[in-house]
């Protein structure tokens, strides 16, 4: 089913769809695509954000030995940071954070220890789907991911629960069981800090505790996750998501709304890239995690033939599918 390419070239989908209508007021988008959003890839090539270019970043970076994340990390950053195709508006936390990197400082010193900006987990896809890691390693190299630029706890948890939501999709869980999963997750990791993948970084915060720390990102994110089993039971899915589950500028309400408009319609892959397009908010960040969560559980076959030739990037998102799909390749 090539699943892990139907997840990322999924993300790069939603991406491209959501790019024109980040800054559009919901009817500007109603009134110009329907209230189904865009459903049809523009431009040749279809051109991308930030979003999917740190994906890439991230997704080549583990192809090294997970081992040497960090540094393979932190150079993918920040040469994304000074290269000339970043100019799609990028986040000035990514910025802010690159630049310290950029001058060697520790990275739980560059972190942005505040923010929990999507910027977090837009990019974390590639740790749900890359074959042979562990549940840890997914879950301490998301947060380590994110914890190079967006060091607030949330952004951290928000970011272990993007990656592990596509990797369970991938495995065949039913999308129905996808939130209680994600919330009883956030039930048992509540007080575990991952100090062997983010060290110190804790106490750059101005948290009591390292338990304190790491409580309030589950709790933000577990609060999250139940405004959209609320929105899902009411069963009434007109209008913009963003005013049932969050505008996503933020980790969790990125994952929130992106699982909401995956979670409408998960059968129907377009209708929830079209879906995450069509909000007031962070458009392009809510229809790239939605289309990363469609694509994983039901693979490549599902996205249009067309469009994986069409779309910027296609060669490396071929290249990091394939090996992912096929590891044997």
């Amino acid at each position: 089913m090539r699943k892990a390419s139907g997840s990322l070239y999924g993300l790069a989908y939603g991406d491209s769809l959501g790019k024109p209508t980040e800054f559009m007021p919901y009817e500007e988008i109603v009134a110009a695509y329907g209230p189904g959003g865009p459903r049809e890839l523009s431009g040749d090539p279809a051109l991308v954000t930030d979003d999917t270019q740190m994906m890439l970043a991230v997704g080549f970076s583990l192809l090294s030995p997970l081992a040497d994340l960090e540094p393979v990390l932190r150079k993918a950053f920040v040469e994304w940071s000074v290269s000339p195709d970043n100019n799609r508006a990028p986040g000035m936390t990514c910025l802010r954070a690159c630049a310290s990197l950029a001058e060697g400082r520790r990275w739980q010193e560059a972190s942005q220890i505040d923010s929990k900006g999507c910027g977090a987990n837009m990019r974390v896809t590639p740790l749900g789907v890359a074959p042979g890691l562990t549940e840890d390693d997914r879950a301490g190299g998301a947060q380590l991911q994110a914890g190079l630029t967006h060091g607030h706890p949330t952004a951290l948890a928000a970011s272990e629960l993007t990656a592990l939501g596509v990797r369970w999709l991938m495995d065949g869980l039913d999308p129905e069981d996808l939130v209680p999963a994600m919330r009883d997750r956030c039930a048992s990791q509540r007080t575990v800090y991952r100090s062997e993948w983010l060290g110190d970084l804790w106490q750059h915060s101005q948290a009591p505790s390292v338990e304190a720390f790491i409580a309030r990102g589950w709790d933000e994110t577990d609060a999250a996750l139940a405004r959209v089993s609320a929105a899902v039971s009411r069963g009434s899915f007109a209008g913009d998501p963003c005013h049932a589950t969050g505008a996503g500028w933020i980790a969790e309400e990125a994952l929130a709304t992106a699982l909401y408009c995956y979670l409408i319609s998960p059968e129907d892959p377009l209708a929830v890239v079209g879906r995450g397009a069509c909000s007031s908010g962070d458009s392009d960040s809510i229809a790239c995690l939605a289309g990363a969560f469609a694509g994983a559980a039901l693979g490549m076959a599902a996205w249009p033939s067309s469009w994986a030739s069409r779309i910027e990037y296609a060669d490396r998102l071929h290249a990091l599918g394939t090996a992912w799909d096929d590891p044997a390749a």
